[in-house]
């Protein structure tokens, strides 16, 4: 079971493993918090929703295509996606109403899960610019030479607007990490990937690469 940083140590910036390993996070997710996670904190909130665990999605929501994503915020073949397909793909497929495109977590090291849980404190209209900009400055926080990439990753949800407590009680929210790890650990056991980023096109076609924009639309269309 890995161990997690406890508050004091995140509170102070100290620096994550950038080998901590995927599986070991699905092993800590477990079944139980499969099935109880997600409930979990919806009561935390009482009767409202608890945003942070609603669906991260881009497009019409009735739109005939429908296009998912995992992907890890530590993720270089993810950032590449991010930085050179995706701008076309959210302009010409998903602002013209041809697609819905569906965001998921799937961190595959300790800052990545840390990362994805600011992303989702943040509120939901944010999320997309924010994952987008971790992804295009990666060497700017999660691989910074000098420095904490904790201390940096708080830096950029600063810029985000986020309150430095905020951040805070975020990267310590157990229950929050447990959603994210066992969201992770239920779509590896159904679809049988474990790489990122990886694709399904309308429950059809599903590829674990970083793709360009040409090979992205044609599976578009082999999928509708």
């Amino acid at each position: 079971m890995p161990i997690f940083l406890d508050q004091s140590q995140l509170v102070h910036g100290a620096r994550i493993s950038m080998a901590f390993s995927r599986r070991s996070l699905l092993v800590t997710a477990g079944t139980a918090l499969v099935a109880g996670a997600t409930g979990g904190l919806a009561r935390a909130q009482g009767t409202t929703t608890d945003t942070r665990i609603t669906p991260r999605e881009l497009g019409d929501p009735k739109a005939k295509i429908v296009v998912e994503e995992w992907f890890s915020l530590t993720c270089i073949h993810c950032a590449h996606f991010a930085e050179n397909t995706f701008p076309l793909v959210k302009k010409n497929l998903i602002d013209t109403g041809k697609i819905r495109y569906v965001f998921h977590d799937f961190p595959t090291d300790q800052l990545a899960t840390v990362a994805a849980m600011v992303a989702r404190t943040l509120p939901p209209e944010r999320y997309e610019a924010f994952a987008v900009s971790l992804l295009s400055s990666l060497d700017r926080w999660a691989y910074v030479q000098n420095g904490s990439p904790l201390e940096a990753l708080k830096k950029m949800a600063a810029f985000a607007g986020m309150p430095g407590e905020t951040f805070d009680k975020t990267v310590a929210d157990q229950q929050l990490m447990q959603f994210i790890l066992a969201q992770q650990t239920e779509a590896q056991d159904k679809y049988h990937f474990d790489s990122t980023p990886t694709f399904r096109f309308n429950n059809k076609i599903q590829v674990s690469n970083d793709m360009d924009y040409e090979t992205f639309a044609k599976n578009v269309t082999d999928a509708s």
